[in-house]
């Protein structure tokens, strides 16, 4: 008997929802999608609940709005409405209505704000990355204390940076919390055993880039340590994750693989980590955080210095004739 045209619709749409979630790590796989599910139920049901719908939602609004065949298919379309999902969930409380709907009005924004970047950075050939989240999220937790049905927290504004204190030394246990942990980070999640469960994903998806992300975190502990940074942030991830998506974005997804380029992942990662920090400070008076700002304006600004070094080669350009321009970055854009 032949599938009914409805069910196989909903089975592509489920696809593409759980391809989107896999995004937010370059991976167009839905199985890795599914144990990035799994791994965000373990932090907490209501964080697995967030970031399905909020894929969900962010890939209907796309498909409704006639976004490119190919873009929502791969799941391009969902990755950016599941970080707002599961980012407004962990800062704003997820069980609350206002963070329901805000959430909801949220994933249809960060839809339009994709495809204004997107336009914006065309001419270029230049990813959106998580550029629209990243607007996005900062509006939010700017503007969230000002409005007393959105905000649910005692503290109000978040305190003023101040100069790095505490412990600086790493025990054993520190290290292998951290290299987990700045995995999870990039879905908020400080457990180490949600980063192992992600890492799982991305293993079961693309072991290169699987490798890729445990160089990330581990740069992102070694400069992180190497500057001085309280044990604690270092062990919950909170100085390691921009590494992680640094070493992945150059080493593997948007640069052709080879030994110039793993050196210019790295550095970037090593970068990415001081300007973390940096834009801690930045937006600690507004009451802001530092999201995947850092990643985003790292890979960027290398991106667009590739050009100029004619060792690196965006992925696809061929090797004889290197491109007078950025290339088309793959079907991979977190």
């Amino acid at each position: 008997m032949q599938e009914p045209i409805s069910d196989r619709r909903y089975y592509a749409f489920v696809i593409r929802v759980l391809r989107g979630q896999a995004q937010v790590d370059f991976l167009p796989s839905a199985l890795a999608g599914l144990v990035f599910t799994v791994a965000l139920c373990a932090a907490g049901w209501e964080y697995g609940v967030y970031g399905l719908c909020g894929t969900a939602l962010g890939t209907a609004t796309a498909q409704v709005l006639g976004v490119a065949r190919d873009r929502v298919t791969a799941g391009l379309e969902g990755f950016n409405s599941c970080l707002v999902a599961v980012g407004f969930a962990a800062f704003l409380g997820a069980g609350h209505l206002s963070t329901a709907l805000l959430t909801a009005g949220g994933c249809v924004v960060v839809t339009v704000l994709t495809g204004a970047i997107g336009t914006l950075l065309r001419p270029w050939n230049l990813p959106t990355l998580t550029l629209p989240y990243c607007l996005s999220a900062s509006a939010m937790t700017i503007a969230a204390p000002g409005f007393t049905r959105t905000w649910h927290h005692d503290g109000g504004l978040a305190a003023l940076a101040r100069p790095a204190a505490g412990r600086t030394s790493l025990s054993w246990t520190d290290l292998w919390h951290a290299f987990f942990s700045n995995i999870a980070q990039i879905f908020f999640m400080p457990q180490w055993y949600v980063g192992a469960l992600f890492l799982l994903g991305i293993l079961v998806a693309d072991r290169r880039l699987g490798g890729l992300a445990c160089l990330g975190s581990v740069v992102g502990i070694v400069a992180s340590w190497l500057l001085g940074a309280p044990a604690s942030q270092i062990a919950d991830g909170g100085m390691g994750y921009n590494a992680v998506l640094v070493t992945m974005a150059l080493g593997g997804v948007f640069l052709s693989a080879g030994g110039w380029s793993l050196a210019y992942a790295v550095t970037g990662a090593a970068a990415a980590t001081i300007l973390t920090s940096a834009t801690a400070a930045l937006f600690a008076p507004s009451g802001g955080h530092t999201f995947t700002w850092p990643f985003v304006l790292t890979t960027l600004a290398f991106l667009v210095a590739v050009p100029a070094f004619p060792r690196l080669r965006k992925a696809g350009t061929p090797e004889a004739a290197p491109a007078p321009g950025p290339a088309t970055p793959p079907a991979a854009a977190a």
